[in-house]
Parts: C-alpha cells; sequence; structure tokens
C-alpha cells in the first residue's frame, strides 16, 4: 500500500527542492513533478517526491481524517503525536 501526505511548501531551494512542513516535521523533497508549487501551497508528498497540488480545505480534511483514524487504533499501534490539522 502507498501513502502520500499532504504537506505545506515552506521554503524553496535550488534544483526543484523545497523544504515542506507536516504538523512541525520538515523535509527537503522534489518539485520537480509539481514546478508550479509555491511557498504556502499544500502538496502531496510521497517517497521525497512531491506529485501534485492539494487545495487547502482538502489538506485539512485529509489531515483530520488521519487524526481520528489515529484515535481510532489501538494505544499500541499509535505514534506519539498526532497529525496537525493544517
Amino acid at each position: 500500500m502507498c501513502l502520500a501526505l499532504p504537506a505545506r511548501v515552506v521554503e524553496m531551494r535550488a534544483d526543484d527542492q523545497a523544504l515542506v512542513d507536516l504538523g512541525g516535521v520538515r523535509k527537503e523533497v522534489s518539485l520537480a513533478l509539481v514546478p508550479q508549487a509555491r511557498v504556502g501551497d499544500y502538496v502531496i508528498v510521497h517517497v521525497g517526491f512531491a506529485i501534485g497540488m492539494i487545495d487547502p480545505e482538502e489538506a485539512r480534511q485529509t489531515l483530520a481524517l488521519m487524526n481520528e483514524l489515529q484515535s481510532a487504533a489501538p494505544a499500541t499501534e499509535r505514534s506519539a503525536e498526532p497529525v496537525p490539522a493544517a
């Protein structure tokens, strides 16, 4: 199963790279597949690549749903921190 997560672009970098934020976790990803992305945009990230863009409301709904799923999981399956809302 593959999972792509919505993340907000916080900084543009050289060579089609950008810094994205997902709930305080920041990671450098490639924007080669979405060159139109700019700071403040939400992108869908999969294995280090932004593979598409997503509007802020859809990103918020997706992150909220992920929090609901995390809350419903048994305690042994939960991560330490909830996924923050967009």
